[in-house]
């Protein structure tokens, strides 16, 4: 079966690159914003969120609570993308229950080994 993973990313070129990345082994959702995530969510089903930590308007883990605050979204996975990747706030986020934090820039040709990865620390 092929992973859901619902990408919530306010840059199109990145969420180009992640498209690009992960279209062969994953079904990808995109949205570019917290706000359009939340209009979309009632009529998806992911296995996965992958969410950028900042971006304007409503930040990602503004867009997190609000997404568990939908009963099919409260368990879902959930792996966070940023470009300030410090100790503290890698911290933070997990403790907001991601399962890690992915670096931007990623590498794209490692981007789905390294969400399997975090997936599989999280089902040991």
């Amino acid at each position: 079966m092929t992973l859901h993973i619902l990408h919530i990313e306010d840059e199109p070129d990145i969420r180009q690159i992640a498209e690009f990345a992960l279209e062969e082994d994953f079904r990808l959702t995109q949205c570019a914003s917290g706000d359009e995530a939340l209009e979309r969510a009632p009529g998806l089903a992911p296995d996965l969120i992958l969410l950028d930590v900042m971006m304007p308007g409503m930040d990602g883990p503004t867009t997190l609570r609000r997404l568990r605050q939908l009963p099919h979204l409260a368990q879902t996975p959930v792996i966070f993308m940023t470009a300030k990747i410090q100790p503290k706030e890698c911290e933070q986020l997990e403790a907001q229950g991601a399962l890690g934090v992915i670096s931007k820039p990623f590498d794209p040709m490692r981007l789905g080994d390294e969400i399997r990865a975090l997936l599989g620390h999280s089902a040991a």
